[in-house]
């Protein structure tokens, strides 16, 4: 059993508002890094990995654990500030070497360097399919756990992202929770120019997933939604689950949250990082202050 557990809705808003601020300090001493869409995952990413996920960061290998596949691997430094704050990992180490020749922190996760990290991804579109192999495996050797796969909303405009989808519900791989960060923003296209979703939500329903379209930046929802998934049976057959998190790219620094695609990636200097941190201090007691 993990020994992390941020039971209060407003301890994961403030744990979020902290990994939001260490964010960006990697995106000052680090240099650039992807920025706005680590943001913009950044609240559904703590109530799981501080709640929900049951992760130990001193039991990683474990083969009864919930797993985590983070399909958008661009946003590898959000989990890199996780690790770091659950202290698998000293800061210096991320801030002197992100993204360095040699060394683990690559701008993608790489799971052979990397404790924690379930799957190397970065190429989009995989990350789902690897949480059916996981799902598949599980079942066969009748194990309880969960795999929750995070995935962009850019993303799903890969084809083999709907391959995973139908065979996952053809399959009843109900294990499975796939989390869109619905940011409305790929790396260079606003929501709608390229490919218009009438409605996500339906398109996995069409599929045979059972959807829950929520407040991807409400703590409190993201934290009830999740809490409210049914246990695991390994010798069950039923829909997989789907959260559309419905978010902005840039989530809590106002000025990205304006130019959302001109922050896919960037650096801060210390002027500005220091008036990101005092915007991302207000948005986090705002949002506290909505409980």
């Amino acid at each position: 059993m993990s020994r992390i557990c941020v039971p209060d809705v407003p301890e994961l808003i403030e744990k979020a508002g902290q990994i939001r601020k260490y964010l960006c300090r990697c995106a000052r001493y680090a240099g650039n890094v992807h920025l706005a869409g680590p943001l913009s995952a950044t609240d559904v990413a703590v109530a799981l990995y501080y709640k929900h996920l049951g992760f130990d960061p001193d039991d990683t290998g474990n083969p009864q654990r919930n797993m985590f596949v983070l399909s958008k691997g661009h946003n590898g430094v959000l989990l890199y500030c996780i690790f770091c704050d659950l202290g698998m990992y000293p800061w210096e180490e991320l801030y002197e070497n992100y993204n360095r020749i040699g060394h683990v922190f690559g701008a993608h996760p790489n799971r052979k360097a990397v404790r924690g990290i379930e799957v190397s991804t970065g190429s989009l579109g995989h990350g789902l399919s690897w949480s059916i192999g996981f799902a598949h495996a599980n079942r066969n050797e009748g194990i309880a756990s969960r795999i929750f796969c995070l995935l962009g909303d850019g993303e799903m405009e890969e084809g083999s992202n709907w391959e995973a989808i139908m065979y996952a519900a053809s399959h009843g791989l109900d294990s499975i929770v796939a989390i869109v960060d619905n940011n409305q923003c790929s790396a260079s296209f606003v929501a709608g120019e390229n490919i218009r979703w009438n409605s996500m939500a339906d398109c996995w329903r069409a599929f045979g997933w059972q959807v829950h379209e929520i407040d991807g930046t409400d703590m409190y929802e993201i934290d009830r939604t999740l809490a409210g998934l049914p246990p695991v049976d390994p010798g069950r057959r039923g829909k997989p689950v789907c959260i559309i998190a419905n978010t902005v790219k840039g989530q809590g620094v106002s000025y990205m949250m304006e130019r959302p695609y001109a922050w896919h990636i960037g650096g801060l200097d210390d002027e500005k990082l220091a008036q990101t941190e005092a915007l991302i201090d207000s948005y986090t007691a705002q949002r506290k202050a909505r409980i």
